[in-house]
């Protein structure tokens, strides 16, 4: 028998509001997952950790990320929005709170995969919930985006200030977060409940994977373009503030922040204008993301702000011209019936991109040091990104370009 659905509820707030109060949710959950971000340093110097840590600690947070995809991603499906996103927030709670109490390398590392649970969990549910609660379908999506962006932006930023304003940054940083979360909480227990399954269908484990055959060279080249982009992305965040304080001798984490920060404001600008360039999207990435990385490596080798700045801006627009056109790509390669499936396939790319090349840069800092480490990194990316974001031009354009924030 087919899955039953409980009734639309008549009750406050009314279903107008419930996206926003999901999308609230979603901001919350993602600006804790980057709060982190600028406090690596304060980490290492507290905890006496090395650089090879400090690396392990972020690529956790990915770990966590496949895990919660592999499986839990399609537990909406059978027992709804709420009974989903809820649980999410409580492993979002439980980071924080693991956060707050860190005194050791095996905490944070909980720490971090708590924090990847919950973002695996929301990511996809959360823009699915927004869109089915929503009345306008196309602005939803661009809610969905802006929720997500823009709580992975505003979180180096606030934990950014706070460390640098602020006393006990390491406690008041996920002190702040979970009121935020608990008000989150509050938000989606309070949404309606409108055709959501409580039944009959059965839950399922993990998310399906697959690559049909006609779409496999599209997902070959959309592949390692996506994973040159998330690589830039993960050093990034990991790495950014020790070049900060190390290198440049700017231990300041509220600009660690503020260039965590605009890196990913540069990824949403570039998801935004992507649809826009048409054929020339391919070509803009691959300049982007190739003159990005350069531009670190020459920041790194130079020590100099400037360059590092450039940098951001490029290297983060390139990222997101590159993701969105890559599964905008694949969508219109893809049959109707197996796009979800080749687009979570897309998505284990991504965020083993984010982790294993940065554990990679963290092992060769160790042995070599900081800088020959960054700069080979940064290398080996503008090269990688150069070959793959250029094969991508010889792929035929797509019809549309959908929402893919990461």
């Amino acid at each position: 028998m087919g899955a039953r659905h409980e009734v639309r509820r008549d009750r406050t707030p009314r279903p107008t509001i419930a996206p926003w109060l999901v999308a609230a949710a979603f901001a919350a959950t993602m600006l804790g997952t980057t709060l982190p971000t600028p406090l690596y340093v304060l980490y290492q110097r507290q905890l006496g950790l090395s650089t090879l840590a400090v690396t392990v600690i972020f690529a956790a947070y990915a770990a966590g990320v496949l895990l919660a995809l592999l499986l839990f991603g399609r537990a909406s499906d059978a027992i709804g929005y709420r009974r989903t996103l809820l649980p999410g927030l409580a492993c979002a709670a439980a980071s924080s709170v693991a956060f707050l109490l860190a005194d050791s390398f095996e905490v944070l590392i909980a720490a971090r995969l708590l924090s990847g649970l919950s973002a695996g969990v929301f990511t996809g549910t959360a823009t699915a919930a927004i869109v089915a609660l929503a009345q306008d379908r196309e602005r939803a999506v661009l809610v969905a985006t802006a929720a997500n962006m823009g709580g992975l932006g505003a979180g180096p930023v606030v934990a950014g200030l706070l460390a640098q304003y602020a006393h006990h940054p390491l406690q008041l940083t996920y002190v702040v977060h979970l009121g935020l979360l608990t008000m989150a909480a509050a938000g989606i227990w309070a949404i309606p409940r409108p055709r959501e399954p409580v039944g009959g269908s059965g839950f399922r484990w993990g998310a399906r994977l697959s690559v049909p055959r006609s779409a496999r060279l599209v997902f070959a080249r959309s592949a390692v373009a996506v994973f040159a982009g998330f690589a830039m992305l993960g050093l990034f965040t990991a790495v950014v503030p020790l070049f900060l304080a190390q290198l440049l001798q700017l231990p300041n984490p509220a600009l660690a922040g503020l260039v965590v920060g605009a890196l990913f404001g540069a990824s949403t600008f570039g998801q935004v204008v992507a649809p826009l360039l048409g054929t020339r999207a391919p070509r803009a990435a691959g300049t982007a993301l190739t003159l990005g990385s350069l531009a670190l490596a020459v920041a790194v080798a130079t020590t100099d702000l400037t360059p590092l700045l450039v940098a951001v801006l490029l290297a983060g627009t390139g990222q997101g011209i590159t993701f969105r056109t890559s599964v905008a790509l694949l969508q219109d390669a893809a049959p109707a019936h197996q796009r979800s499936e080749i687009t979570s396939s897309l998505f284990v790319v991504a965020y083993v991109a984010i982790s294993a090349p940065i554990l990679g840069e963290g092992l060769a800092a160790q042995v070599v040091g900081l800088q020959p480490a960054g700069i080979g990194f940064s290398l080996a990316v503008a090269a990688v990104a150069a070959s793959a974001t250029w094969s991508l031009a010889r792929i035929p354009p797509t019809r549309a370009a959908p929402d893919c924030s990461p």
